[in-house]
């Protein structure tokens, strides 16, 4: 059997690592995007304590294998592969970290958006470079990547194709963390560590809160929060953090994830 283009890995820390393993540039073909939607279902499935998400060294991904590309009906086809594959990721019910070293272009660039933060290496570069060939981003990167920097910025990134270095990236919001390349993947699964030590259920409400609140109103998001508040006083975590509180101080709850 040949090796899976996207592998995932079950730590003991309680880490999950989504790994693209596409050839050298990591291209996001059909296959791959069937195989990272199957990847992100089973974690929401069977969730993990965070997910890491990452390319080789060298580059994250470089974006849709673009021999798959010709007409409007080859495109309805890739969009929506994109579109289910990014959106299973954007649902996985716990923090996901993008690891991003090199590269990440077009489709490469909307797997990052899709993740809830993005740590990146100095070699890093971000773009959507979709319309130097005369077409647009069709993962999400119009929707998500005005949604994270600004619809004025957004459109810059778009409609010049231009990229994004690490240190620009982090400037606008596209990045959150900027580390040496040799610090990347050591430094993500730290932080995803750390998410994974927290109240998981409470992560996954606030996740779910924030997402659906920024599809609609100002004042629906609000009636999302003040449900999401009730609901998440019924877990063990509240239980064991609001205690901990009253006996300890802050920062001393020691939680089960449930």
């Amino acid at each position: 059997m040949s090796e899976p283009l996207v592998a995932v890995e079950r730590r003991d820390d309680g880490v999950a690592v989504i790994r693209l393993q596409n050839g050298k540039v990591n291209s996001l073909s059909s296959e791959v995007l069937r195989q990272l939607r199957a990847a992100a279902e089973s974690l929401t499935a069977a969730p993990p304590g965070a997910v890491v998400v990452v390319g080789s060294d060298r580059i994250f991904a470089a974006g849709a294998d673009i021999s798959e590309f010709a007409g409007p009906e080859e495109a309805r086809s890739i969009g929506r592969l994109f579109l289910e594959a990014l959106n299973a990721v954007a649902a996985i019910p716990r923090v996901v970290i993008a690891a991003v070293a090199g590269p990440a272009l077009g489709g490469g660039c909307e797997l990052a958006l899709a993740c809830d933060l993005r740590v990146c290496s100095t070699s890093a570069k971000f773009g959507q470079p979709e319309i130097l060939l005369g077409i647009i981003p069709g993962g999400g990167g119009t929707q998500r990547l005005a949604r994270l920097v600004g619809p004025s910025r957004a459109k810059d990134l778009i409609l010049s194709g231009r990229q994004v270095r690490a240190d620009e990236a982090l400037r606008i919001g596209l990045a959150d963390e900027v580390v040496e390349p040799e610090e990347l993947e050591s430094r993500a699964l730290e932080l995803a560590a750390q998410y994974a030590a927290g109240p998981l259920q409470a992560h996954a409400i606030a996740k779910r809160v924030i997402d659906a609140g920024l599809d609609g109103s100002l004042a629906d998001g609000l009636e999302l929060e003040q449900d999401a508040f009730v609901e998440v006083f019924a877990t063990d975590d509240a239980r064991i953090g609001v205690a901990s509180f009253l006996e300890n101080g802050p920062g001393k709850a020691q939680f089960t994830g449930r």
